[in-house]
C-alpha cells in the first residue's frame, strides 16, 4: 500500500508534522490503496512563508520570464499526462475518457495563460493617469476533490501569470492525485517557493490560509457553505477573494429543438464526471405537451449507457468518489420519491450486476415542482429531474428560480430565440445548443454560485491589483 507523509514547499518535498490519516480507497472496489498523514497549521505557515520570500522576486518578474515557467509547466504536466490520467481513475472513479480529457487539460491551461500573456499590456494610459496591473501577492489555491489536477493547474497558471506565489490546498480526499500533480510540477524546475503545495483539512491548513496576514488572495473551487466560511475569515486582513461555488444549473430545451438529437445531449450534461460537477445541467425543463416524448427518450438512451469499471473505454458512468457520495444519492433519491416526484428510470441501490463499488443508477425523475429539493439542492450526483414549461417566459422565470446561478443551456433551432433566452437567464455561463465551454471565456457565478471569475484574460486579471501614477 501506498503511503505519503510530504508536503511540497520551498522546490522540496518535505515531511509533514501533522498526525491526522486519512485512508484514500478506489471508489470501484472499495479497497483501501493508500494512507496519507496530513499536514497542520504550522507547515501551512513554512509554505505561507516560503511563498512570501519568492513573491518578492517573482512580483518583478517580466512578461517574459512568466511565459518560459509557464512553458515549463505546460511540458511537464503534459510528460506526467499518463499518470494524472490513471490516478484520476484510480483514486476518484473518474471514466477513462474524462480522466483523459483532465490530463491534457491540466497542461493546456499553462499553455493558454501564455498566450494571453503575450499580448497582455499591464500598463495602460487613461487620462494623465498610467494604470498598472501589478501582482496581488502571495494566493491561497484551494482545489476540491471533483477536479484536482485541472483547478490545480488552471489556477496556477492565472497566479504565475500575474506573478503570484501561491500554496495550493487540494482536498484531502486526493492524496494519490495531489502527489502526481505535485511531482509534475517539481518537474518543471520553477524558482523556490514560487508555488508550494500541501494537503490538510479546512479547520487548521485552510484556516491559516484564510487569516494569515502573508495571504493576499484566496482562490477557492467548493460548496457554498465552506466558501461563506472562507469569506468570513478572509474579510479580517481584507484579502481579495474569489469562489467557485456550488450550481444547480438549468438545461432549457424549447419546442422547436430536434428532440432525437438534444435529449441525449441534455443527459450528458447532467451525467458530466459521474454526476460530480459544478456545471452539471440537473434540471431539464421541457414543453409541457412534450414531457410524454421526452420520457420515452430518456428511458432509451439510458437503457444503452454503460455504467461499470472506469478503466473500460466503453463506460460513460463510473462511481461515486466515496461512501459518504453513495449515501448522500441514495437520500435524496429517497426524498424524491417523498416529495411526490415520479420516478422514471434508475432508483436506490447499484446498478444490476454491480455488487460492490460506488456505483449508483442513473436516476431521472419526472413531474417534478420547483420546490422540491431535489430541484433546489446541488445533489452531485447522476440525478436528474425534469420540470415542465408553457411559454418561454416561464421557462426563464423557473430556471431563475434558484439561489444559484453558475451554468444554464439552451436548445433550441432558432438561434435569435436562444439568445433571447439566455440574456434573460441569471447565471454566469450559458452554452446556446452546445455542451462543451469555451476554456478562454469567463467562468464563474450569479448569486450564491460564486464572486469573481476564471479562465482567460478574466482569470489572470483576478490575481492583478490595479495602480493608478498620476503626475503633476
Amino acid at each position: 500500500m501506498r503511503q505519503f507523509n510530504q508536503a511540497y514547499i520551498d522546490g522540496r518535498f518535505v515531511p509533514v508534522h501533522g498526525e491526522t490519516v486519512v485512508h484514500s480507497v478506489n471508489p470501484a472496489t472499495e479497497q483501501v490503496i493508500a494512507t496519507a498523514i496530513l499536514a497542520n497549521r504550522d507547515d501551512a505557515k513554512a509554505a505561507i512563508n516560503a511563498a512570501s520570500r519568492a513573491q518578492r522576486s517573482l512580483g518583478q518578474t517580466g512578461k517574459s520570464e512568466r511565459i518560459e515557467m509557464l512553458r515549463q509547466l505546460q511540458a511537464a504536466v503534459l510528460a506526467h499526462a499518463d499518470d494524472i490520467r490513471d490516478v484520476t481513475i484510480e483514486e476518484y472513479g473518474a471514466p477513462a475518457s474524462r480522466a483523459q480529457w483532465v490530463s491534457q487539460y491540466a497542461s493546456q491551461c499553462f499553455a493558454r495563460t501564455a498566450d494571453i500573456l503575450q499580448t497582455y499590456d499591464f500598463t495602460r494610459r487613461l487620462g494623465d493617469a498610467v494604470v498598472q496591473q501589478v501582482p496581488v501577492g502571495v494566493s491561497a489555491l484551494i482545489a476540491p476533490w471533483n477536479s484536482v489536477a485541472g483547478t490545480i493547474c488552471n489556477k496556477l497558471a492565472s497566479a504565475l501569470g500575474a506573478g503570484c506565489a501561491s500554496v495550493i490546498k487540494p482536498s484531502e480526499l486526493s492524496p494519490l492525485q495531489t502527489q502526481v500533480t505535485a511531482r509534475a510540477l517539481h518537474a518543471a524546475g520553477l524558482p523556490d517557493g514560487c508555488f508550494n503545495l500541501l494537503l490538510g483539512r479546512g479547520e487548521d491548513v485552510g484556516d491559516e490560509l484564510s487569516t494569515s496576514v502573508d495571504v493576499a488572495k484566496i482562490s477557492f473551487t467548493g460548496s457554498t457553505r465552506t466558501g461563506k466560511l472562507i469569506a468570513r475569515a478572509a474579510v479580517e486582513t481584507m484579502k481579495r477573494v474569489s469562489l467557485g461555488l456550488t450550481g444547480k444549473s438549468a438545461t432549457i430545451v424549447l419546442d422547436d429543438a430536434d428532440f432525437s438529437v438534444v435529449v441525449p445531449q441534455a443527459l450528458a450534461v447532467a451525467f458530466m464526471n459521474n454526476g460530480q460537477a459544478c456545471i452539471a445541467g440537473t434540471r431539464l425543463l421541457v414543453p409541457r405537451r412534450r414531457l410524454e416524448e421526452v420520457v420515452r427518450l430518456v428511458r432509451a438512451q439510458l437503457a444503452t449507457l454503460p455504467v461499470g469499471d472506469p478503466r473500460d473505454a466503453a463506460t460513460v458512468l463510473g462511481p461515486l468518489a466515496s461512501r459518504e457520495q453513495y449515501e448522500r444519492i441514495q437520500r435524496y433519491i429517497r426524498r424524491g420519491l417523498e416529495q411526490g416526484a415520479t420516478l422514471i428510470a434508475g432508483g436506490e441501490g447499484r446498478p444490476e450486476g454491480l455488487h460492490r463499488g460506488y456505483f449508483v443508477k442513473p436516476t431521472v425523475f419526472a413531474h417534478v415542482r420547483n420546490d422540491m429539493d431535489i430541484a433546489r439542492e446541488e445533489i452531485f450526483g447522476p440525478v436528474l429531474s425534469i420540470l415542465t414549461f408553457e411559454t418561454d417566459a416561464e421557462a426563464v422565470s423557473m430556471a431563475n428560480d434558484s439561489i444559484y446561478g453558475l451554468q444554464a443551456y439552451v436548445f433550441s433551432a432558432d438561434a435569435h430565440r436562444a439568445q433571447q433566452i439566455a440574456q434573460r437567464l441569471e447565471a454566469g455561463g450559458v452554452l446556446i445548443n452546445r455542451t462543451t465551454i469555451d476554456p478562454c471565456a469567463p467562468f464563474g457565478g450569479f448569486k450564491q454560485s460564486g464572486i469573481g471569475r476564471e479562465n482567460g484574460v478574466s482569470g489572470l486579471e483576478a490575481f492583478l491589483e490595479t495602480k493608478a501614477l498620476v503626475t503633476g
